[in-house]
């Protein structure tokens, strides 16, 4: 039984690495890694919901089609900061 889970750890472990490196091999952004001009979103649902952190686009451009990692959202996209709730200053 020990050997059993020690096989199967390893076997994990090595897909887990697989995944890791392939992720990191995919291009980031919204620009084409071919002709560098922005890419269209491709809705689809199931990879939506499987895997939130990649998207499929398509460059209308080159033709280029694939999956790429979502990039973290601009700070202007992010939600406002908060105000101080005393003044900084007295007049």
């Amino acid at each position: 039984m020990l050997i059993v889970g020690v096989l199967l750890a390893t076997v994990l472990l090595r897909f887990m690495l697989i995944v890791i490196a392939v992720y990191y091999l995919l291009p980031r952004g919204t620009r084409c890694p071919t002709c560098q001009t922005e890419m269209l979103p491709i809705r689809h649902p199931l990879l939506d919901r499987l895997c939130p952190v990649l998207q499929r686009r398509w460059c209308l451009e080159c033709g280029w089609n694939g999956v790429v990692r979502r990039e973290p959202p601009a700070p202007h996209e992010r939600a406002p900061r908060r105000r101080p709730s005393r003044p900084l200053s007295r007049v």
